[in-house]
């Protein structure tokens, strides 16, 4: 007769992860499923780039996890944030990712929901406003346009692990579209530099634009020649978007219409 052993024991059912794009800093440019998502959360992790207004929606007894990351300064590995995510949820702890801008957009957002779905963990996705949108509204330069730029291209400035910038510079630099970049301002002077040397004009209109949406928002204009230079002199700071084409030039008539319409200034 053949005799059952004790039950093994179940691992309880993994909670759901809520990634949630927080946008480029402004509160007011928050989803209304965003805030519905954060005035429930219990447990949150978020990133460096979240604003602290973005963080004044979650309940006061809401536990905070700080794992952000900046420039050679990480609180966690991103190895170490996904094993954290995962050991969360199959504790049975609903949690909610907080992120910058979009988490599908240069957040590693997509690199975290794999591992979670690798990890039969359940997960929703709430997406954010990202930066490159808030930039271009704040400051005043449509990222398309029928006259200027009839495509729009994103891409990341940062460099890799043995220090070389990984971009297709001969896509980049065709004319008639727009060219935003994440993540450039420590690599400013060879993105210009690379772009030049594949044929963009240095006369082509370009912008970086710090902090935006903001109160401290700041856009400084010049060219594809003068950009560097001028990023030094003003000593520009991440977190920053570098935007060229000719969009660009349509910035001053923009942004100064804007400000005499009554909308609140860049």
């Amino acid at each position: 007769m053949h005799r059952q052993g004790p039950p093994r024991p179940t691992r309880p059912q993994a909670a759901c992860v809520t990634m949630v794009g927080a946008g480029p800093g402004d509160p007011e440019l928050l989803t209304l499923k965003a805030v519905k998502a954060l005035q429930r959360a219990t447990l949150v992790l978020h990133d460096h780039l979240v604003s602290p207004e973005v963080l004044q929606f979650l309940p006061a007894d809401a536990e905070r996890i700080y794992v952000g990351k900046e420039s050679s300064r990480h609180t966690l590995s991103q190895a170490s944030i996904i094993e954290l995510m995962v050991k969360l949820a199959r504790s049975g702890r609903a949690l909610l990712r907080l992120k910058g801008g979009d988490g599908y957009i240069f957040g590693r957002g997509g690199e975290e929901v794999a591992a979670l779905a690798r990890a039969g963990v359940p997960f929703e996705v709430i997406p954010g406003i990202t930066a490159a949108q808030g930039a271009g509204a704040s400051a005043g330069i449509p990222l398309t346009h029928r006259d200027h730029a009839r495509a729009l291209v994103y891409a990341t400035g940062h460099l890799r692990e043995d220090r070389e910038i990984d971009l297709d510079w001969v896509m980049l630099a065709r004319p008639r579209q727009t060219v935003v970049i994440y993540m450039g301002v420590g690599t400013l002077p060879v993105i210009c530099h690379q772009l030049m040397g594949h044929g963009l004009a240095p006369h082509t209109p370009a912008a970086i634009v710090e902090r935006a949406t903001r109160p401290d928002e700041r856009c400084i204009t010049g060219t594809l020649a003068t950009l560097a230079a001028l990023a030094r002199t003003h000593r520009v700071q991440a977190p920053a978007l570098i935007v060229i084409g000719e969009v660009v030039a349509l910035q001053p008539l923009l942004a100064g219409a804007a400000h005499a319409t009554g909308a609140a200034p860049a």
